[in-house]
């Protein structure tokens, strides 16, 4: 056990918890200022619903037994996984490799959130998301994580370009279309810039221990992975600034943070596979292909993605995924790609994307079915005109004034 690399793991495993509150104030930012108390709920409940699943039967699913598609239940509980060992051949302690990916499912249920604020009844997201992580994210996990399916067709996903955006991305945009548009949207741009840019802030250093992190040690690939993702992130940034000058003839801040972080998406499961060179075009690229998608596609198709959860991480999950194809080298990946002559590769990324996201669309129109035999997943017309902070929550950031006589 090296005591520099269980350091390292611990904390970031507090970085990646770090990013859910910082998603929740870059999503609040721009939320319906009457909805953004049930904008922070439903993102932050994926704190309790991700930390209890995850402890009692999530990891064991996850991480034990060698089903093509999920695990067993030896470690429910986290019965017999050892604080002091490895049984994986890492440096660190199975439970320190527990406390990590156990941080993921936390941020990807956060995710989809973005998708349908303003509009969905929250004990149903709450219900959804139960199902979801045991049926989508706990699958998803095992196949490309825990040596599955994926896995053994030899899919690479550093840290979680299929099992994190693009199966919440799409997840995302199932249910915004099974819940249907807003009807009452009153506000067109960000209310609170300073949110947006804290959180957004708090996304992108979280992000270092979400990428860097999953390098397991403290060591030449997580420096890489640290670099990479610095790279990407920022090249995105300058490539959404650019063609926000070119198209608004304006610098917009809320564009130059979605542009962060969609480097931040499009580089995760390439970030200690690729070399600096194809971080940077692969961010550049990608932040590209998001904008179109958030700016242009996104109102020509219609749909209804509130805070482009879609666009952002489901469109640049897949993005990121195939350049991940494209600039992986035989020397940090195992496997040779496109670049290099490696068509294989560029197959199975293709090939697992589309399990990924066929799992996703299945499985999320199954589970909303379900819950709404149980209860309403919209919230009725006159809650949602009026703003769901009150009605669902009974708190409001607006300052409400008392008067008594």
């Amino acid at each position: 056990m090296s005591g520099s690399d269980i350091a390292w793991v611990l904390m970031s495993s507090a970085l990646v918890w770090l990013m859910v509150p910082g998603l929740a104030l870059f999503y609040g930012g721009f939320s319906d200022v009457r909805s953004t108390v049930n904008t922070l709920a439903m993102v932050l409940i994926a704190i309790a619903i991700g930390g209890v699943l995850w402890f009692t039967v999530g990891y064991s699913l996850t991480f034990s037994g060698n089903g093509p598609i999920i695990g067993d239940l030896k470690h429910a509980f986290l019965n017999g996984v050892s604080m002091t060992q490895s049984t994986r051949g890492l440096s660190i302690p199975d439970g320190a490799f527990a406390l990590f990916q156990g941080m993921f499912p936390m941020i990807t249920m956060a995710i989809i959130a973005g998708a349908v604020v303003g509009r969905m009844n929250f004990k149903a997201f709450v219900m959804f998301l139960v199902g979801w992580m045991m049926l989508v994210y706990v699958p998803l996990a095992h196949m490309v994580w825990g040596g599955g399916l994926l896995a053994q067709m030899g899919a690479i996903d550093f840290a979680g370009g299929d099992v994190v955006h693009i199966s919440s991305g799409v997840s995302g945009l199932v249910l915004a279309l099974l819940i249907g548009k807003r009807q009452h949207v009153t506000q067109l741009t960000a209310h609170n810039m300073l949110s947006i840019v804290i959180g957004g802030g708090l996304l992108w250093f979280g992000w270092f221990g979400f990428n860097s992190g999953s390098a397991l040690a403290a060591n030449g690939v997580a420096i890489l992975a640290f670099l990479n993702t610095s790279i990407a992130a920022a090249t995105a940034m300058l490539t959404w600034v650019m063609f926000d000058l070119l198209v608004f003839k304006q610098v917009k801040v809320s564009g130059a943070v979605s542009g962060g972080i969609a480097g931040l998406v499009a580089i995760t499961p390439g970030a200690g596979f690729i070399e600096p060179v194809g971080a940077a075009i692969t961010g550049g690229v990608v932040a590209l292909i998001v904008y179109v998608a958030t700016t242009v596609i996104k109102y020509r198709m219609g749909y209804d993605d509130t805070l482009d959860a879609f666009g952002l991480h489901g469109v640049g999950g897949v993005a990121g995924g195939l350049f991940t194809g494209i600039f992986a080298t035989k020397a940090l990946s195992g496997q040779t790609g496109l670049l290099a002559g490696g068509w294989h590769l560029f197959g199975i990324q293709i090939a697992a994307m589309v399990v990924t996201i066929i799992l996703s669309v299945m499985m999320t129109w199954v589970i909303a079915k379900a819950v709404a035999f149980v209860t309403p997943l919209r919230v009725d017309e006159k809650a949602e005109a009026a703003g769901l902070d009150l009605w669902q929550h009974g708190e409001s950031v607006v300052t409400q004034i008392q008067t008594t006589r």
